[in-house]
């Protein structure tokens, strides 16, 4: 029985992930396929590669996003994309797809043409990288003489593109708590206004999962919030091992 996972977009919020990834493990879980966007793409990546969880961790606990040397100065963006290229590295030593022990295709987002961009072999760095370029705040990615940016502009919650699976894990980290009555600011409303946006349209995809693991916890949580990594981390994977008491999918 072949199995594949979905990690979608979220930015902090992805290292979720990290934690169902520990509980499918303890479960003994085998993943075949892996599709990820934006921090999901990161996480993918590093588990495609066969890192522990706790490295995975590690890899955004030390990233230190907002360091002065990683801002890009007169660029179309805050952070500087390519300095992550040295921590990517460190865990994946090869630039390429092809050294990965599991496949794997990421998103990103053609500015050129508008169009998504599916990454799954050739050279990974730049790939991840640009799934992972949340515009405005990461400088975008060229490649091949286009540039990329964040693949859930377009494509958050990259389910469609698992293939020839016969069970399809979605691990999604983007809920809106439209219980929330906290809009006192322009930002507020615009931000609510967004996740919306963006959660209707991947909710339409929820179906497409024989398994969906929806942290409803992560609310309060920033998509820049580094200091509560341990505690979304915790929330992925206590949600993930509740889902996985109640399913008996694997017991095909």
């Amino acid at each position: 029985m072949k199995i594949g996972i979905a990690l979608s977009g979220g930015g902090v919020r992805g290292i979720a992930h990290a934690g169902v990834i520990k509980a499918l493990q303890e479960n003994n879980i085998t993943v075949h396929q892996i599709t990820g966007t934006s921090a999901g793409a990161l996480v993918g990546a590093l588990y495609a590669m066969g890192i522990d969880v706790d490295d995975i961790f590690n890899f955004f606990e030390q990233s230190n996003l907002f360091h002065p040397r990683k801002f890009a100065f007169r660029q179309a963006g805050f952070i500087n994309s390519s300095v992550f290229i040295e921590s990517l590295s460190h865990y994946i030593p090869e630039n390429s797809f092809k050294c990965l022990k599991t496949p794997l295709s990421v998103t990103a987002t053609d500015l050129n043409t508008g169009k998504l961009k599916v990454f799954k072999e050739g050279e990974i760095y730049a790939a991840i990288l640009a799934s992972a370029a949340f515009p405005g705040i990461f400088t975008p990615i060229e490649i091949d003489g286009n540039l990329y940016v964040d693949g859930g502009v377009i494509n958050n919650f990259p389910i469609d593109l698992l293939d020839d699976c016969d069970l399809k894990i979605g691990s999604y980290v983007n809920k809106v708590d439209l219980k929330s009555r906290k809009l006192k600011h322009s930002y507020d409303v615009a931000s609510r206004a967004y996740a919306i946006n963006q959660y209707h349209q991947d909710k339409i995809k929820f179906t497409q999962c024989d398994l969906l693991i929806e942290p409803d916890k992560l609310y309060n949580y920033g998509l820049f919030n580094f200091k509560a990594l341990r505690e979304i981390f915790e929330i992925g994977y206590e949600t993930a091992s509740l889902e996985l008491e109640k399913t008996d999918i694997f017991d095909r």
